[in-house]
Protein backbone atom coordinates (compact mmCIF):
# COMPACT_ATOMS: atom_id res chain seq x y z
CA UNK A 1 0.00 0.00 0.00
CA UNK A 2 0.83 3.15 -0.88
CA UNK A 3 2.28 5.51 2.62
CA UNK A 4 0.58 8.68 2.99
CA UNK A 5 2.30 11.56 4.89
CA UNK A 6 0.44 14.54 5.55
CA UNK A 7 1.34 17.68 7.32
CA UNK A 8 -0.01 17.82 10.82
CA UNK A 9 -1.57 20.96 12.75
CA UNK A 10 -1.31 20.61 16.72
CA UNK A 11 -4.58 21.11 18.70
CA UNK A 12 -4.56 23.72 21.31
CA UNK A 13 -7.16 25.44 23.49
CA UNK A 14 -7.85 29.12 23.79
CA UNK A 15 -8.39 30.38 27.74
CA UNK A 16 -10.36 33.46 28.50
CA UNK A 17 -8.81 35.08 31.20
CA UNK A 18 -10.97 37.09 33.17
CA UNK A 19 -8.84 39.88 34.82
CA UNK A 20 -11.10 42.21 36.69
CA UNK A 21 -13.11 40.13 39.37
CA UNK A 22 -13.70 40.71 43.40
CA UNK A 23 -12.58 38.09 45.17
CA UNK A 24 -11.64 37.26 49.13
CA UNK A 25 -9.35 39.71 50.82
CA UNK A 26 -7.50 36.70 51.94
CA UNK A 27 -6.87 35.07 48.42
CA UNK A 28 -5.43 38.48 47.23
CA UNK A 29 -3.02 38.87 50.14
CA UNK A 30 -0.07 37.36 52.66
CA UNK A 31 0.04 38.65 55.43
CA UNK A 32 3.33 39.48 56.40
CA UNK A 33 5.01 37.84 59.55
CA UNK A 34 2.30 34.99 59.28
CA UNK A 35 4.74 32.70 57.36
CA UNK A 36 5.65 28.55 57.34
CA UNK A 37 9.18 27.49 58.83
CA UNK A 38 11.21 25.19 57.58
CA UNK A 39 12.93 22.29 59.38
CA UNK A 40 15.70 19.62 58.30
CA UNK A 41 17.50 17.02 60.24
CA UNK A 42 19.65 13.70 60.17
CA UNK A 43 18.73 10.63 61.39
CA UNK A 44 18.66 6.42 61.04
CA UNK A 45 15.67 4.69 60.13
CA UNK A 46 16.29 1.19 61.21
CA UNK A 47 14.09 -2.01 60.76
CA UNK A 48 14.79 -3.11 56.85
CA UNK A 49 14.71 -5.69 55.35
CA UNK A 50 18.41 -6.35 53.98
CA UNK A 51 17.26 -3.20 51.44
CA UNK A 52 19.54 -0.46 53.92
CA UNK A 53 22.94 1.01 53.11
CA UNK A 54 25.78 -1.05 51.99
CA UNK A 55 29.15 -0.92 53.62
CA UNK A 56 30.69 1.45 51.35
CA UNK A 57 28.69 4.11 52.88
CA UNK A 58 30.79 5.05 55.74
CA UNK A 59 28.51 7.55 57.49
CA UNK A 60 25.75 5.25 58.01
CA UNK A 61 28.24 2.94 60.02
CA UNK A 62 29.63 5.76 62.04
CA UNK A 63 26.26 7.64 62.69
CA UNK A 64 25.16 3.81 64.41
CA UNK A 65 28.57 3.23 66.20
CA UNK A 66 27.67 6.86 67.68
CA UNK A 67 23.86 5.82 68.51
CA UNK A 68 25.50 2.78 70.34
CA UNK A 69 28.00 5.03 72.44
CA UNK A 70 25.24 6.85 73.66
CA UNK A 71 23.08 3.81 75.15
CA UNK A 72 26.48 2.66 76.87
CA UNK A 73 27.52 0.27 74.49
CA UNK A 74 31.37 0.42 73.26
CA UNK A 75 32.91 -0.72 70.24
CA UNK A 76 36.52 -1.65 69.77
CA UNK A 77 38.27 1.03 67.26
CA UNK A 78 38.67 -1.78 64.63
CA UNK A 79 35.04 -2.71 64.58
CA UNK A 80 33.16 -2.03 61.52
CA UNK A 81 29.98 -2.63 61.62
CA UNK A 82 27.80 -4.06 58.61
CA UNK A 83 24.40 -2.53 58.67
CA UNK A 84 22.21 -3.85 55.49
CA UNK A 85 19.08 -2.99 57.45
CA UNK A 86 19.92 0.64 58.38
CA UNK A 87 19.69 3.41 56.06
CA UNK A 88 20.95 6.93 56.71
CA UNK A 89 18.12 9.53 55.83
CA UNK A 90 17.36 13.39 55.71
CA UNK A 91 14.05 14.82 58.09
CA UNK A 92 12.27 17.31 56.56
CA UNK A 93 9.22 19.04 57.71
CA UNK A 94 7.19 22.52 57.06
CA UNK A 95 5.77 24.15 60.46
CA UNK A 96 3.08 26.43 59.49
CA UNK A 97 2.76 29.75 61.34
CA UNK A 98 1.70 30.09 65.08
CA UNK A 99 2.03 25.94 65.99
CA UNK A 100 2.42 26.28 69.59
CA UNK A 101 4.49 23.76 71.51
CA UNK A 102 3.24 20.44 71.52
CA UNK A 103 1.58 20.18 68.28
CA UNK A 104 2.33 17.28 65.83
CA UNK A 105 3.52 17.79 61.93
CA UNK A 106 4.08 16.11 59.29
CA UNK A 107 7.79 14.55 57.92
CA UNK A 108 9.15 13.50 55.19
CA UNK A 109 11.96 10.79 55.20
CA UNK A 110 14.46 10.59 52.27
CA UNK A 111 17.40 7.94 52.10
CA UNK A 112 20.96 9.98 52.15
CA UNK A 113 23.31 6.62 51.04
CA UNK A 114 22.40 3.67 48.57
CA UNK A 115 19.52 2.52 50.40
CA UNK A 116 17.44 0.38 48.25
CA UNK A 117 13.64 0.90 50.17
CA UNK A 118 13.03 2.38 53.00
CA UNK A 119 9.40 0.20 53.65
CA UNK A 120 9.29 -1.34 56.71
CA UNK A 121 11.72 0.95 58.68
CA UNK A 122 11.37 3.21 61.80
CA UNK A 123 12.86 6.58 62.20
CA UNK A 124 14.63 6.65 65.56
CA UNK A 125 14.64 9.71 67.56
CA UNK A 126 15.53 12.60 65.26
CA UNK A 127 16.12 16.53 66.39
CA UNK A 128 14.81 19.03 63.52
CA UNK A 129 16.86 22.23 63.10
CA UNK A 130 16.07 25.48 62.20
CA UNK A 131 18.18 27.81 60.06
CA UNK A 132 19.23 29.27 63.37
CA UNK A 133 20.97 26.02 64.23
CA UNK A 134 17.92 25.67 67.12
CA UNK A 135 16.28 22.55 67.54
CA UNK A 136 12.62 22.77 67.22
CA UNK A 137 10.61 19.58 66.60
CA UNK A 138 12.24 15.77 67.18
CA UNK A 139 10.53 13.43 64.84
CA UNK A 140 10.39 9.60 65.14
CA UNK A 141 8.16 7.00 63.80
CA UNK A 142 7.16 4.18 61.34
CA UNK A 143 7.65 5.35 57.54
CA UNK A 144 5.10 4.97 55.39
CA UNK A 145 6.34 4.28 51.76
CA UNK A 146 4.10 4.71 48.60
CA UNK A 147 6.69 3.58 46.25
CA UNK A 148 8.00 -0.34 45.79
CA UNK A 149 10.93 -2.09 44.57
CA UNK A 150 12.08 -5.56 44.11
CA UNK A 151 14.96 -7.24 42.37
CA UNK A 152 15.62 -11.30 41.08
CA UNK A 153 18.27 -12.97 41.31
CA UNK A 154 19.26 -12.83 37.62
CA UNK A 155 19.89 -8.96 37.88
CA UNK A 156 16.42 -7.93 36.90
CA UNK A 157 14.11 -5.47 38.91
CA UNK A 158 10.64 -3.70 39.12
CA UNK A 159 10.51 -0.31 40.66
CA UNK A 160 7.21 1.34 41.09
CA UNK A 161 7.49 5.07 42.25
CA UNK A 162 10.01 6.09 44.70
CA UNK A 163 10.77 3.58 47.68
CA UNK A 164 13.31 5.88 48.80
CA UNK A 165 11.46 8.46 49.95
CA UNK A 166 8.71 7.99 52.71
CA UNK A 167 6.03 10.19 54.92
CA UNK A 168 5.38 10.00 58.76
CA UNK A 169 1.53 11.73 59.25
CA UNK A 170 1.99 13.58 62.85
CA UNK A 171 5.64 11.95 62.78
CA UNK A 172 6.96 15.38 64.39
CA UNK A 173 6.39 17.26 68.10
CA UNK A 174 6.95 21.00 68.39
CA UNK A 175 9.06 21.18 71.45
CA UNK A 176 9.72 25.39 70.72
CA UNK A 177 7.61 27.84 69.27
CA UNK A 178 8.99 29.45 66.43
CA UNK A 179 8.86 33.57 67.16
CA UNK A 180 6.93 35.70 64.74
CA UNK A 181 6.64 39.29 64.27
CA UNK A 182 2.44 39.33 63.98
CA UNK A 183 1.63 40.59 66.88
CA UNK A 184 4.62 42.99 67.93
CA UNK A 185 3.19 45.96 65.38
CA UNK A 186 0.78 48.16 65.83
CA UNK A 187 0.56 48.18 61.73
CA UNK A 188 -0.27 45.13 59.81
CA UNK A 189 0.94 44.76 56.13
CA UNK A 190 -0.44 42.90 53.15
CA UNK A 191 1.21 41.81 50.72
CA UNK A 192 -0.60 41.91 47.38
CA UNK A 193 0.21 38.52 45.42
CA UNK A 194 -0.22 40.09 42.14
CA UNK A 195 0.86 43.39 42.81
CA UNK A 196 -1.19 45.93 41.32
CA UNK A 197 -2.42 49.88 41.95
CA UNK A 198 -6.08 49.51 41.65
CA UNK A 199 -5.67 45.97 43.42
CA UNK A 200 -4.11 47.98 46.27
CA UNK A 201 -6.00 51.05 45.99
CA UNK A 202 -9.39 49.15 46.48
CA UNK A 203 -8.07 47.18 49.24
CA UNK A 204 -7.24 50.27 51.36
CA UNK A 205 -10.88 51.74 50.25
CA UNK A 206 -12.77 48.98 51.83
CA UNK A 207 -11.02 48.13 54.70
CA UNK A 208 -11.66 51.98 55.68
CA UNK A 209 -15.32 52.28 54.46
CA UNK A 210 -16.04 49.41 56.96
CA UNK A 211 -13.70 50.40 59.96
CA UNK A 212 -13.56 54.22 59.14
CA UNK A 213 -10.91 56.65 57.63
CA UNK A 214 -7.58 56.44 57.44
CA UNK A 215 -7.00 52.71 59.36
CA UNK A 216 -5.72 51.93 55.92
CA UNK A 217 -3.23 52.60 53.63
CA UNK A 218 -1.93 51.85 50.60
CA UNK A 219 1.82 52.01 50.51
CA UNK A 220 3.10 50.38 47.58
CA UNK A 221 1.03 48.69 44.40
CA UNK A 222 2.45 45.90 46.42
CA UNK A 223 1.61 46.66 49.83
CA UNK A 224 -1.16 48.22 52.16
CA UNK A 225 -0.69 48.73 55.75
CA UNK A 226 -3.85 48.47 58.07
CA UNK A 227 -3.60 50.03 61.75
CA UNK A 228 -5.13 47.01 63.90
CA UNK A 229 -5.63 46.41 67.89
CA UNK A 230 -2.48 45.86 70.04
CA UNK A 231 -4.82 43.68 72.27
CA UNK A 232 -4.78 39.70 70.86
CA UNK A 233 -8.62 38.91 71.01
CA UNK A 234 -9.19 42.17 69.77
CA UNK A 235 -6.95 41.07 66.36
CA UNK A 236 -7.90 38.13 66.01
CA UNK A 237 -11.71 39.71 65.49
CA UNK A 238 -10.49 42.24 63.43
CA UNK A 239 -8.41 39.61 61.04
CA UNK A 240 -11.89 37.66 61.17
CA UNK A 241 -13.40 40.59 59.35
CA UNK A 242 -11.11 41.08 57.04
CA UNK A 243 -11.13 37.41 56.17
CA UNK A 244 -14.83 38.07 54.90
CA UNK A 245 -14.07 40.93 53.09
CA UNK A 246 -14.30 40.96 49.21
CA UNK A 247 -12.45 43.32 47.02
CA UNK A 248 -12.53 44.35 43.42
CA UNK A 249 -9.19 43.63 41.81
CA UNK A 250 -7.55 45.68 39.01
CA UNK A 251 -6.79 45.19 35.40
CA UNK A 252 -3.93 42.54 35.32
CA UNK A 253 -0.92 43.57 32.50
CA UNK A 254 -2.61 42.63 28.74
CA UNK A 255 -0.58 38.92 27.96
CA UNK A 256 -0.73 36.76 25.38
CA UNK A 257 1.41 33.22 26.19
CA UNK A 258 1.61 30.36 23.80
CA UNK A 259 3.24 26.96 24.88
CA UNK A 260 5.09 26.29 21.51
CA UNK A 261 5.56 22.12 23.15
CA UNK A 262 1.54 21.91 23.40
CA UNK A 263 0.08 24.48 21.28
CA UNK A 264 -1.88 26.17 23.69
CA UNK A 265 -3.05 29.71 23.46
CA UNK A 266 -3.91 32.16 26.83
CA UNK A 267 -4.97 35.13 26.26
CA UNK A 268 -5.89 37.64 29.13
CA UNK A 269 -9.53 39.44 28.55
CA UNK A 270 -7.55 43.19 28.37
CA UNK A 271 -6.02 42.26 25.12
CA UNK A 272 -6.75 44.74 22.22
CA UNK A 273 -5.25 45.94 18.65
CA UNK A 274 -4.93 48.92 16.88
CA UNK A 275 -6.56 48.73 13.10
CA UNK A 276 -5.17 46.30 10.94
CA UNK A 277 -6.05 44.37 7.82
CA UNK A 278 -4.54 40.45 8.15
CA UNK A 279 -4.78 38.09 5.60
CA UNK A 280 -4.13 34.23 6.17
CA UNK A 281 -4.20 31.61 4.18
CA UNK A 282 -3.47 27.94 4.76
CA UNK A 283 -0.93 25.45 3.00
CA UNK A 284 -1.65 21.18 2.64
CA UNK A 285 1.04 19.38 0.81
CA UNK A 286 0.86 15.64 0.26
CA UNK A 287 3.02 13.16 -0.52
CA UNK A 288 1.87 9.71 -1.79
CA UNK A 289 4.50 6.61 -1.78
CA UNK A 290 3.62 3.95 -4.31
CA UNK A 291 6.19 1.35 -3.83
CA UNK A 292 6.49 -1.49 -6.95
CA UNK A 293 8.70 -3.55 -8.24
CA UNK A 294 10.98 -3.84 -11.15
CA UNK A 295 11.87 -6.45 -13.10
CA UNK A 296 14.44 -8.11 -16.00
CA UNK A 297 12.86 -8.61 -18.92
CA UNK A 298 12.46 -12.52 -19.61
CA UNK A 299 14.99 -12.65 -22.61
CA UNK A 300 17.53 -10.58 -20.88
CA UNK A 301 20.63 -12.30 -19.75
CA UNK A 302 21.31 -9.99 -16.91
CA UNK A 303 19.10 -7.44 -14.42
CA UNK A 304 18.32 -7.99 -11.06
CA UNK A 305 14.30 -7.33 -9.21
CA UNK A 306 14.39 -3.84 -7.41
CA UNK A 307 11.68 -1.96 -5.68
CA UNK A 308 10.98 1.20 -7.39
CA UNK A 309 9.14 4.22 -4.73
CA UNK A 310 6.76 6.04 -7.35
CA UNK A 311 6.04 10.28 -5.47
CA UNK A 312 3.37 12.00 -6.43
CA UNK A 313 2.94 15.35 -4.67
CA UNK A 314 0.14 17.42 -4.20
CA UNK A 315 0.12 21.02 -3.05
CA UNK A 316 -3.26 22.61 -1.99
CA UNK A 317 -3.61 26.19 -0.72
CA UNK A 318 -6.58 27.48 0.62
CA UNK A 319 -8.31 30.75 -0.44
CA UNK A 320 -6.57 33.49 1.77
CA UNK A 321 -9.18 35.83 3.75
CA UNK A 322 -8.76 39.43 4.92
CA UNK A 323 -9.92 39.99 7.78
CA UNK A 324 -10.08 44.20 9.00
CA UNK A 325 -10.34 44.55 12.69
CA UNK A 326 -11.12 48.33 13.81
CA UNK A 327 -8.88 49.91 16.29
CA UNK A 328 -9.12 48.78 19.60
CA UNK A 329 -11.09 45.49 19.35
CA UNK A 330 -11.64 43.40 21.83
CA UNK A 331 -10.73 39.90 22.81
CA UNK A 332 -13.98 38.52 22.18
CA UNK A 333 -13.85 39.41 18.56
CA UNK A 334 -10.23 38.49 17.66
CA UNK A 335 -11.26 35.12 18.50
CA UNK A 336 -14.74 34.97 16.79
CA UNK A 337 -12.90 35.85 13.55
CA UNK A 338 -10.55 34.04 13.69
CA UNK A 339 -12.67 30.88 14.61
CA UNK A 340 -14.78 32.24 11.46
CA UNK A 341 -12.12 30.84 9.02
CA UNK A 342 -11.47 27.93 10.61
CA UNK A 343 -7.96 28.86 12.30
CA UNK A 344 -6.33 26.44 14.29
CA UNK A 345 -4.25 27.42 17.88
CA UNK A 346 -1.23 27.67 15.74
CA UNK A 347 -2.73 29.75 12.96
CA UNK A 348 -4.12 31.78 15.44
CA UNK A 349 -0.25 32.20 17.22
CA UNK A 350 1.09 33.07 13.70
CA UNK A 351 -1.50 35.81 13.29
CA UNK A 352 -0.98 37.45 16.69
CA UNK A 353 3.12 37.44 15.92
CA UNK A 354 2.85 39.10 12.65
CA UNK A 355 0.54 41.54 14.56
CA UNK A 356 3.33 42.07 17.63
CA UNK A 357 5.94 42.73 14.82
CA UNK A 358 3.76 45.06 13.13
CA UNK A 359 3.33 46.82 16.32
CA UNK A 360 -0.64 45.91 16.17
CA UNK A 361 -1.07 44.19 19.41
CA UNK A 362 -1.76 46.03 22.67
CA UNK A 363 -0.04 43.29 25.25
CA UNK A 364 3.62 41.57 26.50
CA UNK A 365 3.65 38.33 24.21
CA UNK A 366 4.99 35.26 25.82
CA UNK A 367 6.76 32.11 24.23
CA UNK A 368 7.26 29.28 26.83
Amino acid sequence: MGKMIRTIVYVGLVFLINTSTADDLMNLVDIQGIRSNELAGYGLVVGLDGTGDKSQVKFTSQSVTNMIKQFGVQLDSGVKPKLKNVAAVSVTATVTAMLGEGQKIDIVVSSLGDAKSLRGGTLILTPLHGMDGEVYAIAQGSVIVGGLGAQGADGGSVTINTPTTGRIPNGATLEREIPNTFNDNQFITLNLRKPNFTTAKNIARSINALFGPSVAQAMTFASVQVSAPMNRGQRVTFMSMLEDMDVEQGKGKARVIFNSRTGTVVISQSVKISQVAVSHGGLTITIQEDPYASQPNVLARKGNTEVIQDSSIDVQQENPQMLVWPEGVDLQTIVNAVNSVGASPDDLMQILQALDVAGALNAELLVI
